[in-house]
C-alpha cells in the first residue's frame, strides 16, 4: 500500500482543461471532504497521455461531478439540453473506472461519477429528467451564488444495502444538482436509493464491497452532516485497509 505521512492516497480525476483559463481544476469541497476524513488527494488531470496504471500506486479513488457524459458512449443521440461534454475527460474516466473495478480499488462515485460508472458497465442514462419524470427537477434554478444550483431532497435507502450501513440510516436529506440520472443499470449494479419520484439515487455492486456510487453531492453538506461525512470516512477506511491488487 502506498501512503504519504501514514495517510492513504485518494485519486481524483480533475475537470477537463479550461482552455480560456489554461488550467485544470476541481471544486474545493471534494478535496476538503477527503482531507477531513484523513487522506491525501492526488489530482489526475485528464489528458491524452493519462496512464490508468497510476491507480496501482493509489489506495482509493473518487469520481466526482461535472458535465454530462457523451451520449454516444451509451448508444444515444444527444438531447438538446446536453451540457459540458468533454470527450477527453470521458475517455480518461471511463478507463479509470474500468481499471478501478478490475483491481477492486476502493471507490466513491458522486453525481456524474455515478452516471459514468453506470456507463462504464454498459448502462444508459436519462438525458433530461424533466422530460421523463413528469417535470420533476433535481437541481436548483441557478443564480448569482453557487448554492442556488442545489436543492434539498429526501431519499429512501434500501435497508439491506451497504449504503444504509455506512450512513446508519434508511432516509437521508441530501444536496442534489443533476438533470440526468441512471436509466438502465449496467452490469450487476443494484439500485439502493431512490428519490420520491423513483429516480435512482445510489447504486452498489453486490460482489464488490469497495464501491459506493451516489447521485447527490455529499461534499456539499459533509462538513455539517455526519451521515454525509461518513461516506468519505468509509472511502478512507477502505483505502487504509485494502491494498490495490
Amino acid at each position: 500500500m502506498t501512503t504519504w505521512g501514514r495517510r492513504p492516497l485518494i485519486g481524483m480525476v480533475s475537470y477537463g482543461l479550461n482552455e480560456s483559463r489554461d488550467r485544470y481544476g476541481v471544486p474545493t469541497e471534494y478535496v476538503a471532504s477527503i482531507e477531513r476524513a484523513g487522506a491525501h488527494v492526488v489530482l489526475i488531470p485528464p489528458t491524452d497521455r493519462t496512464d490508468v496504471t497510476l491507480l496501482d500506486l493509489l489506495n482509493g479513488l473518487m469520481l466526482i461531478g461535472g458535465g454530462d457524459v457523451d451520449p454516444g458512449r451509451y448508444g444515444a443521440e444527444p438531447h438538446p439540453t446536453i451540457e459540458g461534454v468533454d470527450l477527453v475527460r470521458d475517455a480518461v474516466e471511463l478507463a479509470v473506472a474500468t481499471r478501478a473495478l478490475a483491481i477492486s480499488l476502493p471507490t466513491l462515485a458522486i453525481c456524474r461519477g455515478a452516471q459514468l460508472l453506470n456507463v462504464a458497465l454498459g448502462g444508459t442514462l436519462i438525458q433530461h429528467l424533466p422530460d421523463q419524470t413528469t417535470g420533476a427537477n433535481h437541481r436548483g434554478a441557478g443564480g448569482a451564488t453557487e448554492a442556488s444550483f442545489y436543492l434539498t431532497e429526501r431519499i429512501r435507502v434500501a435497508p439491506d444495502s451497504q449504503l444504509a450501513d455506512v450512513c446508519g440510516a434508511t432516509s437521508l436529506e441530501v444536496a442534489a444538482s443533476h438533470h440526468q440520472a441512471i436509466a438502465t443499470l449496467g452490469g450487476s449494479l443494484r439500485a439502493v436509493a431512490w428519490a420520491a419520484d423513483g429516480v435512482v439515487e445510489a447504486v452498489e455492486l453486490p460482489d464488490n464491497q469497495n464501491l459506493l456510487a451516489v447521485q447527490w453531492h455529499p461534499e456539499r453538506t459533509a462538513f455539517r452532516d455526519p451521515t454525509q461525512h461518513q461516506l468519505f470516512e468509509w472511502l478512507v477506511e477502505r483505502a487504509t485497509s485494502t491494498s490495490p491488487a
